[in-house]
């Protein structure tokens, strides 16, 4: 990997140096400094002149902290006259603000698309965003992978003859019905209304499932308010078995605790896009890594090759 150069944020450095086992190329360190005012100063310490760089950096918790910490590394790659700027980012959790659903509101997921362009990103590389349409919010091009490979080589360890994938909502359908694809499996919904961020109902569950082995689908559990309500519909509906997949696994307020006492549920299922607890020895949760998808990414990026040919397969 020639003139290539590797920098990684505080939000998740083990992927990053994942990442870079699998490229073959070194992690070069940042000095991140905070001033007595608590202003944040960012040193990028490797050559980045003419250099294909890349700032691996998901916005997870404190996601204000790590936004404004890759806005400074873009700004010290332009400033250090880099050929090309490549924002790595797993996980955009924006993404989630991408539409006026209120009076007066936000779309966090725009202006934060244009902010990391305006500092300097000329690329960006992504996974399993919250909806296709935060992909044309960024006025530069973006790679939008996912990891429905990962999850579904995982799944195939199962007898999957009984089984039946099922998203929480319609706003999930398409990407469950492609993992229902990979697994040669029936696929389900959720009838769900979202009222606020810790309050969904699911009135009904569009689809056959009952006796059925369930694995539940979605690409992203904070709270997980609506896999438990989703869980309370397939309670009712008789299911035999409940496994829980996700890829970016935020478990935010005790949310891997609530799901893994839910007694149906054998099994959570995510990816390594944010940082994780360290498993414990008797939790259900199971941690797949995309860094070698992540690196290849990279590495077509770097030597001008098709990205979305990673999927040709899918």
């Amino acid at each position: 990997m020639r003139d290539i150069t590797v920098f990684s944020g505080s939000a998740h450095p083990e992927l990053a140096t994942e990442i870079c086992s699998h490229l073959g190329t070194p992690l070069h360190p940042v000095r991140v400094k905070r001033f007595a005012n608590d202003c944040l100063e960012v040193q990028l310490q490797a050559n980045c002149r003419e250099r294909d760089v890349f700032l691996i950096q998901p916005l997870v918790p404190p996601v204000q902290e790590n936004l404004v910490e890759l806005l400074l590394m873009l700004d010290a790659a332009r400033g250090a006259s880099a050929a090309r700027t490549t924002v790595v980012m797993p996980h955009f959790s924006y993404a989630r603000s991408d539409k006026k659903d209120a009076p007066r509101i936000s779309i966090g997921a725009r202006l934060v698309a244009d902010i990391l362009a305006t500092a300097g990103a000329d690329r960006v590389l992504t996974m399993t965003l919250h909806s296709p349409q935060v992909h044309g919010f960024f006025s530069v091009p973006v790679d939008h992978l996912h990891a429905l490979r990962e999850l579904a080589a995982h799944f195939r360890q199962y007898d999957l003859s009984n089984t039946v994938v099922v998203s929480p909502d319609l706003g999930n359908a398409k990407e469950a019905a492609a993992f229902a694809r990979l697994l040669g499996t029936e696929v389900a919904m959720g009838a769900k209304q979202r009222f606020s961020d810790d309050r969904v109902t699911i009135s009904s569950v569009i689809g056959d499932v009952t006796g059925k082995d369930v694995i539940v689908l979605d690409d992203e559990i904070a709270r997980g308010t609506t896999v438990i309500e989703l869980l309370e519909r397939l309670r009712e509906r008789d299911v035999r078995s409940v496994r829980i997949a996700c890829t970016h696994g935020v478990f935010a307020a005790g949310a891997l605790d609530r799901l893994g006492e839910e007694p149906e549920v054998e099994e959570i299922v995510c990816t390594n896009t944010v940082p994780l607890p360290e498993v414990k020895p008797d939790s259900k949760l199971r941690v797949l890594s995309i860094a070698p998808v992540l690196a290849e990414a990279m590495r077509r990026i770097h030597d001008g090759e098709s990205v979305s040919a990673l999927f040709d397969a899918s």
